[in-house]
């Protein structure tokens, strides 16, 4: 079966929705095997012996792998800090541009295609992609540390304590410093990996609603590399997207066993040592699987129901009983402060702040890059129907917006607990502690702390779910309905690849592996950018 709507579509390329699924080019065809596995022979099988073979290798030499680690994720944060925050700045000056071109009045899925959602049920989805490990992790304790950094102090950087300043230092002014730490915290989380996500959602939305091809990152690039897509190129492309989704998924699965463990700690005193980790790992995938083969509907969409009811009960939670008057203020001088540093925060060059460009924005930038088939997959697929300008400036928007209050309700009141408190516990706590001391100045400590435990282990379940069904999709050559066995596959070496980076070095190596996968995808997305603009300078536009 064939469909030519397009100039942009290959001879022998068929919808993703329809049944025959082949692209009529041997080295993409999907192939049942004996074991009723639906694969993509080539990406599954080297991406999956690739992936068993780290675990292996990285669990049988788990002292030799940590300095390795180490190194590596020294070495590349310290050489290519400038390549990372370039490329999030291009990837933002992008979207913008295409938010205000002609290019904008495209129509995914068509000049005729109406949106799947109401305005409510996409920024929902929109706000729930954008809530993750992530958040809880690092919600209390960036804020702090560049605050604390911006007042001239010694604080936690990534889990390490040292002496450093994001722009300098605030000379000791409190208020100023609280302004500087919340933008540089807000750079991390708003409008550049926002871009980075819209780009590649884009782009599979455009090849797939539009184009016609396969639902996988290797359609985005038939205008640069043609019929040659289809074989050992597009092959390294998705074979890149499956390891960077893996190892992206496997650092924010590794949080959360830590954070979770130092909840647990924190609440019944359990220890919070690699075992409670591992054995947190092995049972939050385990309930991961049981979503797996409940399926989409019954699976992972109840728990994200659930997920985004607490996530929200605790925002507000937080914000009502906390400093609520300054929060709220705080939200507006917040966002003032990050474009008032925005500049200064993206610069590539000439900047001295080593420890907080290096340390920080490079891992970040690389780890929200590795996220980018995961999350961009999925905002894809709830998106046809939307113009290109209106899609820009929801997914850049909504999301950051969301991000920026979740920074402020639970940043800053760790924050003003210091200032105003003089309660120094949330800021001498461990990383993964700091969310907990701080919910224990704050009435019902023991209830909230419960429930942050449960947002980390649901948000953990769910990514699992999910970031298997996208790395599915990808080493199946774009298929959405393949078999369950295959998601059980991935889901299971989320949890393996998790347990051994911890074993092999802990936060450090889950780092490491997020910015060492991230880097070649950078490259990836950089030419996906290209790809896209001009598939979308090949669409009709109406109005």
């Amino acid at each position: 079966m064939t469909t030519n709507r397009d100039p942009m579509v290959p001879d022998g390329a068929v919808n993703p929705i329809d049944t025959d699924y082949k692209v009529g080019q041997d080295n993409i065809v999907v192939n049942v095997g004996p074991f009723g596995l639906d694969i993509h022979n080539r990406v599954f099988m080297i991406s999956g012996l690739a992936v068993v073979a780290f675990v292996v290798l990285t669990l049988a030499f788990q002292n030799q792998v940590a300095p390795l680690f180490s190194g590596l994720r020294n070495w590349l944060t310290a050489n290519l800090d400038w390549f990372f925050i370039s490329a999030g700045n291009i990837f933002v000056l992008v979207c913008l541009g295409l938010a205000i071109s002609p290019l904008g009045k495209v129509r995914l899925g068509g000049t005729e295609a109406k949106p799947d959602y109401s305005y409510t049920a996409w920024f929902s989805m929109l706000f729930a992609a954008g809530m993750g490990i992530g958040l809880m992790f690092y919600g209390v304790s960036e804020p702090l540390a560049h605050f604390g950094t911006a007042m001239g102090g010694t604080t936690l950087e990534n889990g390490v304590r040292t002496d450093w300043a994001p722009l300098g230092a605030a000379a000791g002014n409190a208020l100023e410093a609280q302004r500087l730490g919340m933008a540089a915290t807000i750079y991390h989380w708003a409008l550049h990996p926002w871009a980075i996500y819209a780009i590649l959602a884009l782009g599979l939305a455009l090849f797939s609603f539009n184009k016609g091809l396969p639902l996988t990152i290797r359609s985005v690039f038939y205008p640069l590399l043609g019929e040659r897509v289809w074989g050992w190129p597009g092959h390294v492309i998705d074979i890149l997207a499956v390891l960077s989704t893996m190892f992206g998924l496997a650092t924010s699965l590794g949080f959360g066993a830590s954070q979770a463990a130092a909840g647990l700690n924190h609440l019944f005193g359990i220890s919070m040592g690699e075992t409670t980790q591992i054995v947190l790992v092995i049972g939050i995938t385990a309930i991961a699987l049981v979503s797996v083969l409940a399926g989409l509907d019954a699976g992972v969409k109840r728990l994200s129901e659930i997920n985004m009811a607490l996530a929200l009960l605790l925002l507000v939670f937080v914000l009502l009983v906390g400093p609520t008057l300054a929060l709220i203020t705080g939200f507006f001088s917040n966002l003032g402060a990050y474009l008032q540093y925005l500049p200064a925060l993206s610069m590539p060059f000439g900047r001295d702040d080593a420890n907080y460009s290096q340390g920080w924005t490079a891992f970040y930038w690389a780890w929200w890059i590795s996220w980018s088939p995961f999350v961009g997959m999925f905002i894809a697929r709830v998106s046809r129907g939307r113009s290109v300008r209106e899609f820009i400036i929801s997914v850049l928007l909504v999301p950051s917006l969301a991000c920026v209050l979740w920074m402020t309700v639970f940043g800053q009141t760790a924050i003003l607990q210091v200032v105003n408190d003089g309660y120094r516990a949330a800021a001498d706590a461990d990383l993964p502690l700091q969310i907990f001391a701080m919910l224990e100045a704050l009435p019902l400590a023991q209830i909230t702390s419960f429930i942050a435990i449960i947002l980390v282990v649901v948000f953990f379940v769910t990514s699992s779910d999910s970031g298997s069904l996208v790395i599915d999709v990808i080493s199946a050559g774009g298929k959405v309905d393949a078999p369950t066995p295959q998601r059980v596959f991935w889901c299971t070496f989320e949890g393996l690849v998790a347990i051994a980076l911890l074993l092999g070095g802990g936060l450090v190596s889950l780092q490491a592996m997020a910015v060492s996968t991230g880097f070649p995808f950078t490259i990836v997305l950089l030419v996906a950018t290209v790809a896209v603009i001009k598939g979308l300078a090949s669409e009709p536009r109406k109005g």
